[in-house]
């Protein structure tokens, strides 16, 4: 596991306050058209009953147990419980391939991996020239941007500006990538970002007349304070919007921002029942991957216990490699927080059992520090729409890529069909159209995502689209044809964590798994083990669960076109 050495260290390093006013003066984009000369929505003013503002709101490994609108007994996320509390919250929103490149292009075009090309976080961009929703919006007349994480390796298309962190982004003076005819005043180049092998990987295909600029400060702060700039000095507010701001936290490696760092100091994290998981009761591959606390988390990049062992020169290099980011203030502010701590590990100096419940408290801790500012930055933008007069007609979505194992079988990341990694929080707030409070149960995927935007705007949802719009449900109208199970394929092994490609199916009360490579299977009864730790399949008082289970499975296989589900690659 080595550093990626193609980050940029050329060009000039702003600070925040530089940046937004580059950002200002390059993003005035009232006096561009949309593109293809198709005419402008009519009544498209932001703050008349007619398009609506879409703002989506999209974080990183963000899992529903740690939202308290949730239910979270971890956590508390006043801000995001805020759109739940006047608006709607979905209680059962799936993912359709739990990783970071494929889920968002599930959203952008609506359709699952293996229609739109983007199965994995390998080398292969995503095709940006197949139809996606921003790019009808933006044909609708829509004001389109894209601030933050995309993680697609290509530049985005169909957004008036975008301005991206290249890859997996840093928490800390993080690099973006802008067209340089929306920026001025810096080197072109193209650029790669962060150490490579740890999370997922990082890789970012370099494209033409491309600008990147370091900005000083903290990533969540910086894609906050870009996204306002745009809403309040790079729109033409005669016309509705669609931006897309898009977080790196929570993330591996989980560096907690400056106004964070202290947070949840002598408190104790409750520990999840399952945290000594022995994996016994499955198949294979739940005791065969790379992704346990005790076992695969790097003490210094993902627990913060520095200085780290030279002997583990992989742990050496990617701490090295995010902490020398830092500015010596920045590096004095992080040590005199975390140098007590380790201070306090070594002379406790637990072992076994409590060492890795010390690695856990290490672990979610700061997790829960990088989600306290993705919830700061949802407040200060819920705030600004308030006070623009904006509230009212724009549809506002939180969401994350996928969910995230919080210990849960000792685990950390994502990548199963296990509930923790496959539940995705979806919170949509429009006053104009959903009623406060509204709470739906009914089964969404992230496919639901693109058709549910463009009907909210007006427009027709292409056939080709396999999601269905969720403005319905949002309205409190369940249509009687809803789907009653979901569909799920994970394709990236051999990979970081080492999780076997599997396909499954999930209704209201069951799951069943199939781990086609090495042919076995796994059937869960939610009901009777919602920690699915016991798999029933094999079980013969569930024979006929299964067989009923295999029949669903093969019917959305056929509908969703996935059936060469075993031999894609």
């Amino acid at each position: 596991m080595a550093t990626d050495p193609s980050v940029p260290e050329r060009g000039r390093q702003m600070n925040r306050r530089e940046a937004i006013r580059l950002g200002a003066g390059a993003t005035a984009l009232g006096a561009m058209g949309p593109l293809l000369g198709l005419p402008l929505l009519d009544g498209c003013s932001p703050t008349a009953q007619g398009p609506p503002n879409i703002l989506f709101i999209f974080s990183d490994d963000h899992a529903c147990q740690a939202i308290s609108a949730y239910g979270s007994v971890i956590n508390r996320t006043p801000n995001i419980d805020r759109i739940a509390r006047e608006g709607a919250l979905f209680e059962n929103s799936f993912c359709s391939n739990a990783i970071c490149a494929p889920s968002r292009a599930v959203v952008l075009t609506g359709k699952f991996s293996h229609v739109n090309g983007k199965i994995d976080n390998r080398a292969d961009p995503f095709d940006t020239s197949q139809p996606t929703f921003n790019k009808a919006l933006q044909a609708a007349g829509y004001q389109t941007a894209m601030i933050g994480k995309w993680h697609l390796r290509n530049d985005p298309e169909g957004f008036d500006f975008w301005t991206i962190l290249p890859g997996q982004g840093n928490y800390y003076n993080p690099d973006f990538r802008t067209p340089a005819h929306l920026a001025s005043g810096a080197e072109v180049e193209s650029a790669g970002a962060g150490p490579a092998g740890t999370a997922e990987d990082s890789g970012q295909s370099p494209a033409s007349e491309v600008v990147t600029e370091r900005i000083e400060g903290y990533v969540t702060d910086i894609i906050t304070d870009l996204a306002l700039d745009w809403l309040g000095k790079g729109r033409d507010p005669e016309r509705p919007f669609l931006l897309m701001c898009q977080h790196k936290a929570p993330h591996r490696n989980w560096m907690p921002g400056p106004e964070h760092l202290r947070d949840l100091e002598g408190e104790e994290i409750p520990v999840p029942e399952t945290l000594f998981d022995d994996y016994s009761g499955r198949a294979s591959p739940a005791s065969n991957q790379e992704m346990t606390i005790a076992r695969h988390a790097l003490p210094a990049y993902d627990l913060k216990i520095t200085p780290p062992d030279p002997e583990n020169e992989s742990d050496v290099n990617n701490w090295s490699f995010v902490y020398d980011r830092l500015t010596p203030e920045q590096k004095a502010a992080w040590d005199a927080v975390y140098e007590p701590r380790n201070e306090a590990f070594r002379e406790a100096d637990p072992q076994g059992e409590e060492r890795v419940r010390s690695y856990y408290q290490r672990y979610i801790k700061d997790y829960l520090r990088c989600i306290a500012s993705v919830d700061d930055s949802v407040g200060r933008i819920l705030e600004y729409l308030d006070e623009a007069g904006l509230a009212e007609n724009t549809l506002v979505i939180y969401s994350s890529d996928q969910g995230f194992f919080l210990g849960e079988h000792g685990w950390f990341d994502k990548r199963w069909m296990y509930e923790e990694s496959l539940r995705m929080p979806f919170l949509a707030r429009w006053p104009a159209r959903i009623r406060p409070g509204t709470r739906t149960g009914e089964m969404i995927q992230n496919i639901d995502y693109a058709p549910t935007f463009l009907e909210a705007a007006g427009l027709p949802v292409p056939e080709d689209i396999q999601g269905e719009s969720l403005v319905p449900l949002m309205e409190g109208r369940r249509p009687g044809d809803w789907r009653q199970s979901i569909y799920y394929h994970y394709y990236e092994f051999p990979a970081v964590h080492m999780v076997a490609k599997h396909y499954g199916v999930r209704t209201d009360r069951y799951k069943l798994i199939h781990y086609y490579e090495t042919d076995e299977w796994e059937c869960f009864d939610l009901e009777a083990d919602p920690h699915e730790l016991r798999s029933v399949y094999g079980d013969p008082g569930y024979a006929d669960v299964v067989a009923g289970l295999k029949e669903e499975l093969a019917r959305l296989q056929a509908l969703y076109r996935d059936t060469d589900a075993e031999a894609m690659d």
